[in-house]
């Protein structure tokens, strides 16, 4: 799985560019599959979940072949698709749900096994479930844990599918169907996600040549039937790669400069680290987190003790939580952090206090935490994507050496990590498990 060895306390500043945002480069390479045309894919993070999922499509008779000359740019084509998804991949990532709708669509049955990815917290497949049933297909649980779904034909007529949660890739697969949905037929989501992801997925496939109203919203009205075509598309900057950084530059503080910013998802990112006295300035699409700051935790009207929480999109977004509660320990004051969406997501509370950081774990969602902490390297495991990066940060601030195992849960979502944190001036190497061929490097 490999290791990051860290010795924190050094000063960090520079410029790093956001890579692509791999949740919004997973259900495009999934929706790639709705035309038999060429494709072009840019900006596509060189991350493990993303080359999980084309060996996933290849597997499945896609033609998937970077782009000669460019990097991260794939060009895509569909040929005869044959088989099942291989159980060791589908395990491997979440988004291997997200082959359902197009699956479906063309095949009209499949038989999934149980997707996989972090474990931070019970994440129900009841939504994906409702959104087939929704378009007519009939879904079930087998005892081997695969999920078996048929749908003999789409709805004659119009149809509305109500999410009981705003599930991004329950979303994200009632998109994909209702855009193969019958000619002349239109599909209404309600309690859609907005996340930018899901935005990208309808930017990308109003490009192949659907028709969609009400991008970013919780209504999507979606036409069937319109013939989808190939293109030639560029995923958007990776938000939740530009929080981590942010809150990185605020946590050592250093000032970083963070190029391919899209402003126009930042809103909430900004209320939340102003909360915690950090604040940035635009310039075009680069934002500069300078190393002057307040750093001091705003209190509430009246002087009560501010609290930050997580919901769907526009809210908080739950994936930064982890950045915040490392960047918090760090600056002078008391703030109740509230994770409302996964209930395993604040377990790694405890190695930061472990590191010396001065925070109450309340209950699998709440955590107390006042600062500024003075932290010390330790030997940790690296639970899942974001844990794992706030990890990172809190080693960056530490004194004395640290090191991360289980790099692999960072890696699937952060690309060339360690390569930017070296630019930036940190200590940090990289070392392969002995099975993997050991190597050791001041970049990744």
């Amino acid at each position: 799985m490999g290791s990051y060895h860290i010795r924190g306390g050094k000063p960090l500043s520079g410029t790093v560019k956001a890579s692509g945002n791999k949740n919004a480069a997973l259900p495009c390479l999934a929706a790639a599959m709705l035309t038999d045309e060429k494709l072009v894919l840019r900006n596509i993070p060189d991350i493990e979940d993303v080359q999980v999922m084309i060996s996933i499509m290849k597997t499945l008779g896609m033609s998937v072949e970077p782009l000669p000359g460019e990097r991260s740019s794939y060009t895509i084509k569909r040929d005869d698709l044959r088989g099942d998804i291989p159980r060791e991949l589908a395990d491997a990532i979440r988004a291997s749900i997200l082959f359902a709708g197009p699956l479906l669509a063309l095949q009209g049955s499949i038989v999934l096994p149980p997707p996989g990815g972090d474990v931070i917290g019970h994440r129900r497949l009841d939504t994906h479930f409702l959104v087939f049933s929704s378009f007519g297909g009939k879904a079930e649980l087998q005892d081997n844990g695969d999920i078996y779904v048929r749908l003999d034909s789409f709805p004659s007529g119009d149809t509305t599918v109500f999410l009981d949660e705003a599930s991004v890739t329950a979303t994200e697969n009632a998109i994909m169907l209702a855009v193969m949905a019958k000619k002349g037929t239109e599909t209404l989501i309600r309690h859609a996600a907005g996340e930018p992801h899901v935005q990208n997925l309808c930017t990308f496939l109003q490009k192949m040549g659907a028709e969609i109203i009400g991008i970013g919203s919780n209504l999507l009205r979606i036409k069937g039937g319109l013939t989808l075509h190939g293109c030639d598309y560029t995923i958007g900057s990776d938000y939740m790669e530009i929080g981590s950084f942010i809150g990185l530059a605020a946590a050592v503080k250093g000032e970083i400069t963070i190029q391919g910013v899209e402003r126009e998802h930042m809103p909430m990112i900004e209320m939340g680290f102003a909360r915690l006295g950090i604040t940035w300035e635009y310039s075009g699409n680069a934002l500069c987190v300078p190393e002057e700051q307040h750093r001091k935790i705003v209190p509430e009207v009246g002087g009560a003790i501010p609290h930050i929480d997580d919901g769907p999109w526009p809210a908080f977004p739950s994936d930064l939580m982890s950045i915040l509660a490392v960047t918090a320990t760090q600056n002078e004051g008391t703030i109740l952090i509230h994770e409302k969406m996964f209930e395993s997501r604040m377990f790694f509370i405890d190695i930061l206090i472990r590191m010396g950081a001065g925070i109450v774990l309340c209950d699998p969602h709440r955590a107390v935490i006042t600062g500024p902490s003075r932290l010390h390297g330790q030997q940790v495991d690296s639970p899942d994507v974001r844990a794992g990066m706030a990890l990172v940060i809190a080693s960056l601030c530490a004194s004395g050496r640290s090191t991360i195992r289980n790099i692999y849960q960072i890696e699937r979502g952060y690309e060339g990590l360690c390569r930017k944190l070296v630019s930036l001036g940190a200590d940090v190497t990289r070392e392969d498990d002995p099975v993997s061929g050991s190597r050791r490097e001041d970049g990744n």
